[in-house]
């Protein structure tokens, strides 16, 4: 198990943490740059495009390992180089060939439309429509969720709209140093860790993709912390296709465990993104704005309106996602609904304090904007 560890982590990581300078260097060369607007905390431009690093850190070696199972279950690889642990699971991920085709086409189109969003801004609709296009391609050619469901039709609906969800929610996240990658690395630790930990026959497939995103969100965050690089659309969208993607994959629910209530674990796991698309989307509806319209209403913001700084918002963040995510693992350990609904009500209450917290923050700002206008008008 530590070999495959080894394996899956350090060519990601060196990968990442390389390729990441190299675009740093060559961003501002040709215009990929974030410059400061009122709505975003940086002061000066900052190059982007660390989403082509994360992207390519994670794809050359999912695809190497592929093409690796697929030799060793032809039998074109000698015995040596194939650890007895992983030689039963060659012909398992020999057959994800398809899907890891469809991944790599949808991860492409939503990279490369990142991208092109992150040179120049494009509107919303059209950004939407090919999000739709990328997860209807893995919702028919992909893993698909089931949901107990043996509806083809209501799996792929269900597949479909938990990729949208997941792209966006990371792309929202993605307003300060640290903040999407640093959470989708946990969130990948915790994934990799229920694939890996709590079955008889170890998850290889999912749990080895998400130890090299997280691998690859590492290499990036080192730079990314000190607001030297930002991951960009590119970096984000393709992070929220493979924790839908993958998450989607996983089989978390099998007869070895206890009961069909671990098929809660990925949405504990994810809850802080989620909560954070959803109150988003919530406060710009509610304000009669596009859910798509950029502001400083996310979760960190208004942390940060509480009277943190920005670093603290984001670790207060990481420690939020990482309490949700042992809840994720928690799941295993409880045998029925009722233990479940327990775990649940948690994260439940994680986010409710969380959300508590925030306004009261939203109404110190509210106070302290009044206050400033106020004095203003009374200046000659």
């Amino acid at each position: 198990m530590l070999a495959f560890v080894a394996v899956c982590i350090l060519p990601a990581f060196v990968l990442s943490a390389a390729l990441t300078e190299i675009v740093r260097r060559l961003a501002p060369r040709v215009g990929l740059l974030d410059k400061p607007a009122a709505r975003k905390v940086h002061q000066t431009p900052t190059p982007l495009g660390g989403g082509i690093a994360v992207f390519l850190a994670v794809m050359i070696p999912m695809v190497g390992a592929l093409v690796a199972a697929v030799l060793a279950n032809g039998g074109y690889l000698p015995e040596w180089l194939v650890p007895a642990t992983l030689a039963p699971h060659a012909e398992g991920a020999a057959g994800k060939v398809g899907q890891v085709i469809a991944i790599f086409v949808s991860g492409t189109i939503l990279a490369a439309t990142g991208l092109v969003d992150d040179f120049r801004p494009v509107p919303w609709q059209p950004r939407l429509a090919i999000q739709i296009v990328a997860a209807a391609i893995l919702a028919i050619f992909g893993p698909r969720i089931s949901a107990f469901i043996d509806t083809p039709a209501v799996g792929m609906l269900i597949t479909g709209v938990w990729v949208l969800v997941l792209v966006n929610a990371f792309n929202f996240l993605d307003n300060m140093n640290g903040l999407s990658g640093g959470v989708a690395m946990i969130c990948a630790i915790a994934t990799a860790l229920i694939m890996l930990t709590t079955f008889e026959r170890p998850h290889f497939f999912v749990g080895g993709v998400m130890m090299m995103l997280a691998a690859a969100l590492a290499g990036f965050l080192i730079q990314n912390w000190q607001g030297r690089i930002f991951m960009g659309d590119a970096g984000s969208y393709f992070v929220g296709l493979l924790m839908a993607t993958f998450t989607a994959a996983a089989t978390f629910y099998e007869t070895d465990v206890n009961s069909d209530h671990v098929i809660l674990a990925p949405l504990c796991v994810l809850a802080v993104p989620l909560y954070d698309l959803c109150s988003v989307v919530l406060i710009r509806l509610r304000e009669r704005r596009s859910p798509f319209h950029p502001d400083k209403s996310h979760f960190s913001h208004r942390l940060v309106q509480l009277g943190m700084r920005t670093t603290s918002a984001v670790l207060l963040i990481y420690l939020a996602t990482i309490t949700t995510g042992l809840a994720g693992l928690l799941l295993y350990e409880v045998e029925d609904w009722y233990g479940a609904s327990l775990i649940v009500l948690l994260v439940v209450c994680v986010l409710a304090i969380i959300a508590v917290l925030e306004t009261v923050g939203v109404a110190r700002a509210k106070v302290l904007a009044a206050a400033k206008e106020a004095d203003g008008a009374r200046s000659p």
